[in-house]
């Protein structure tokens, strides 16, 4: 150990100059004679910072990929939570709002009351319907853009081609296409968040042919509002969500609708208790005017909401709950199909309800039943000039064909993600390094630092609501970037071993539950038998107790200091504070009335 000479040997020490640049020196420690050295103590390797103090926080160049209601909600936490932030969003459409804005194909609604649908923290008290349209979904996502001013982060017509991790610079590069000039630029950053969310990359299925079909072919999420199907014969494609919301409103304008669907799938009553009819389903106007008195809206709503973080033990496999809504399904099935009662057998599957998500898809079993409306399981062959060839030989001609085959369903980001020699856009589809989303968390994976999900793989609970979930996903994150910017850190990224830990965790707990039955889903990227990536596994209560906190110790680091020390951002010894004049030293000091000891001294921003 190397130790210093005595204080009367040694030569006087400059005094450091002031944090705040003042021409006064810096304030000295109580008890400690300035010019002064300790006698024979030993000689650290780090060099002081003296213009620093611990709660001093560095800039973050953090980008966003989507505006959607994962990325608008961003926009909103964000810049509140993480001092220093400059904040980036990239929109590839012409507005915020995501799905809600790319989706205006007939009878396109949300299959949860809209009430729920909406953030906890900003709420609309005024939705017309139970059951909102697309179209007022979109305003509302897009007016909370408005009054938080997201606007002001947000980029627009702005397409990101590719991210690629730079480790000497511990930054982000990201290739960004303008549209609206045809531009091409990068820009580097310190952080990326993807928030590109589960059904934006929509593509036309690849069946043989598909390119020499004369007629009008469109997918529905590239819907397109000029054309009349009025007196059209038609074939839609699918029975997801957007194929069952579909089928109905086109049945009634149809000359003929003939529903192509590949596997049968679950029609459910509804989501949590909460009954979908065809017919729009308002509000009375006495209701509506009621919840103007905020806590007769916030009762109304806590009640709305706890059905739905109630919902998980219909997941769990063998379980009363799943077997009591397959009984109820099929008889309510058997109703809605009386007109046509051979359609059963070819619509009820031999998987447990909720191996693929729910749609409760009110008038779709009606239409199906109906004279002009034809289903058929018969799996495609190809495309002709002038319509579909099933494998069996048919063929039927149409004046359009509409795709309701959903979007990416192996949750891939759309674009190159390259660090360290992988892309995350490979490694993560059949085939690839882990053939499947490989996270920690659902939040993040290692090898890519400063990279993290939002609303992706493993993101929710089959229960709660999505807009909470990414509320607590962001604050998470805020936590993560408050560390970074404010500790000295330049990178970090989960262990490879805290993410096999968690994938081992998710492979015991998913065959306790009917996601493994054999079905095909977005859950499992379409392929019956392989990891399940779409829920978190346990209920929305669990994740969100586990995300509370993070825990640090699963995440490596790189340090700022060019010694390495993890103290280094300890800087002069002070708080910021403490320097200025006129600031609040004992805000932690209050009314005994407004103190509760559950949180007190746990807010973040409440220091001396």
């Amino acid at each position: 150990m190397d130790y210093e000479g005595e204080a009367e040997t040694a030569p006087a020490q400059p005094l450091p100059s002031h944090p705040n640049g003042q021409n006064k020196p810096y304030p000295t420690l109580i008890g400690v004679k300035p010019r002064s050295i300790p006698i024979k103590y030993p000689i650290s390797k780090l060099r002081l910072d003296t213009e620093h103090c611990i709660d001093d926080v560095r800039e973050l160049r953090v980008a966003v990929v989507g505006a959607g209601l994962a990325g608008i909600t961003a926009g909103i936490l964000l810049p509140v939570k993480v001092p220093q932030i400059d904040l980036t969003i990239f929109e590839k459409n012409e507005d915020v709002s995501g799905t809600w804005l790319e989706n205006v194909y007939p009878g396109v609604r949300c299959d949860i009351p809209a009430h729920v649908y909406q953030s906890t923290f900003s709420p609309n008290t005024q939705w017309s319907e139970q059951f909102a349209k697309g179209s007022e979904i979109r305003e509302y996502w897009q007016s909370r853009a408005r009054e938080y001013n997201v606007y002001r982060y947000v980029k627009l017509g702005h397409k990101v081609e590719e991210v690629v991790w730079d480790d000497q610079e511990s930054e982000w590069k990201v290739k960004v296409h303008d549209t609206h000039n045809g531009q091409k630029f990068a820009q580097n950053f310190d952080f990326v968040i993807l928030a590109i969310g589960r059904f934006n990359a929509w593509k036309l299925p690849d069946y043989p042919g598909v390119s020499d079909y004369k007629g009008h072919l469109r997918h529905t999420s590239n819907w397109d509002p000029t054309y009349d199907p009025t007196g059209k014969t038609v074939a839609v494609i699918g029975n997801g969500a957007s194929g069952i919301q579909v089928v109905p409103n086109l049945q009634l304008v149809a000359k003929h609708v003939t529903n192509y669907a590949r596997n049968p799938t679950w029609i459910a009553t509804s989501w949590a208790g909460d009954e979908r009819t065809f017919t729009p389903q308002p509000y009375p106007q006495d209701q509506r005017e009621s919840f103007n008195n905020p806590s007769t809206y916030v009762q109304f709503r806590k009640e709305l909401e706890t059905k739905y973080w109630k919902r998980f033990k219909a997941m769990l496999r063998d379980s009363k709950e799943n077997s009591e809504i397959k009984e109820r399904f099929i008889e309510i099935m058997r109703k809605r199909v009386a007109e046509k009662p051979e359609l059963l057998d070819d619509l009820i599957p031999d998987f447990s309800p909720h191996c693929r998500r729910l749609t409760p898809g009110p008038g779709y079993l009606e239409a199906l039943a109906k004279p002009n409306v034809e289903f058929v399981r018969t799996p495609i062959k190809r495309f002709t000039e002038t319509g579909i060839e099933s494998v069996d030989g048919l063929q039927h001609d149409f004046d359009a064909i509409f795709c309701a085959t959903g979007a990416n369903v192996d949750l891939a980001p759309p674009f190159p993600v390259i660090s360290r020699g992988i892309n995350l856009n490979e490694a993560w589809k059949p085939g690839g390094k882990w053939g499947f989303p490989y996270t920690y968390f659902g939040l993040a994976t290692p090898g890519f630092p400063n990279l993290l999900f939002l609303a992706g793989p493993h993101a929710t609970g089959p229960s709660g609501t999505v807009p909470h979930s990414v509320e607590t996903q962001l604050t998470y994150f805020a936590k993560l970037l408050r560390k970074v910017s404010s500790q000295g850190i330049k990178s970090m990224t989960p262990s490879q071993q805290a993410a096999d830990d968690f994938i081992d965790y998710c492979d015991a707990f998913f065959p306790t539950t009917v996601l493994t039955d054999n079905c095909s889903s977005w859950n499992n990227g379409g392929v019956p038998g392989a990891r399940i990536h779409g829920l978190w596994p346990g209920s929305a209560a669990h994740v969100t107790i586990a995300r509370r906190e993070p825990r640090w110790e699963d995440w490596e680091y790189r340090y700022m200091s060019n010694s390495d020390n993890r103290f280094a951002y300890f800087g002069n010894g002070y708080t910021k504070q403490e320097t200025e004049d006129g600031t609040d030293l004992t805000s932690y000091l209050r009314l005994p009335s407004e103190i509760n000891l559950k949180d007190i001294h746990e807010s973040w921003w409440d220091l001396p």
